[in-house]
């Protein structure tokens, strides 16, 4: 057991999807996953394992932001004998290539959170997903836009023109995890895809209604477990 996690070492599988919504969690595992077990209830980041098509996978909510989405990934990663961490998210457009629902695929992730500035003194390090598992998502999910995004520990930003110069530079999309999931799976020679739905869009104002944020994760979800 950590402080934040209850289940015993082997309940993780060394696959676990990672949403940061607990009742996201809950409902991928009572669509997708047979054999479901519950692993983890404390604080209520709901956790779960169970397979896919006889593949071991396990489901850990994160929470919202980087330092939250930290704690569990760190834990899962050491404490767990968890391989590999694929984020199942929703992001903001930024780019004006991409359009509410479209996928969008993190093959390296800056931020604007100090939490990661002294892993490397005196470098600002971009952190880069796993090539074999954007592989084989992009194998499985071609049309899915694969580049940069930004992790954000503000949702409000307080300056309404932020993202203009992260779009100039061609910057897909933000969400608020990604980042520090990257970097830890390369300080701890580990594997993480970030994989997410565009359900929103910074450039546009426009938003996914709940209907349309429902299909549309459905849709990434049968993909990732397709890709695995």
């Amino acid at each position: 057991m950590t402080p934040h996690i209850e289940a015993n070492y082997g309940d993780y599988h060394p696959i676990v999807l990672m949403p940061g919504d607990p009742l996201r969690a809950k409902w991928i595992a009572e669509t997708y996953l047979e054999n479901v077990k519950s692993v983890n209830t404390v604080r209520n980041c709901l956790g779960f394992s169970g397979t896919v098509n006889g593949i071991k996978v396990s489901v850990q909510s994160s929470g919202m932001g980087q330092a939250s989405l930290g704690i569990y990934a760190h834990e899962l990663y050491n404490f767990y004998g968890v391989e590999s961490i694929i984020r199942v998210g929703s992001c903001g457009g930024i780019s004006p290539l991409v359009n509410l629902g479209d996928v969008v695929v993190a093959m390296t992730a800056s931020t604007d959170s100090a939490m990661t500035k002294n892993l490397a003194s005196g470098f600002i390090v971009s952190p880069c997903c796993d090539y074999n598992l954007l592989k084989s998502f992009m194998n499985v999910y071609p049309t899915a836009f694969v580049g940069s995004m930004v992790a954000s520990d503000y949702f409000y930003q307080p300056d309404p023109n932020w993202y203009k110069p992260l779009s100039d530079l061609g910057v897909l999309a933000v969400d608020m995890e990604t980042h520090v999931l990257y970097s830890l799976a390369m300080r701890f020679g580990k594997k993480a895809l970030s994989v997410n739905t565009v359900v929103d869009h910074v450039s546009f104002d426009q938003h996914m209604t709940s209907k349309e944020r429902e299909t549309g994760l459905s849709s990434m979800m049968e993909s990732i477990f397709e890709s695995l």
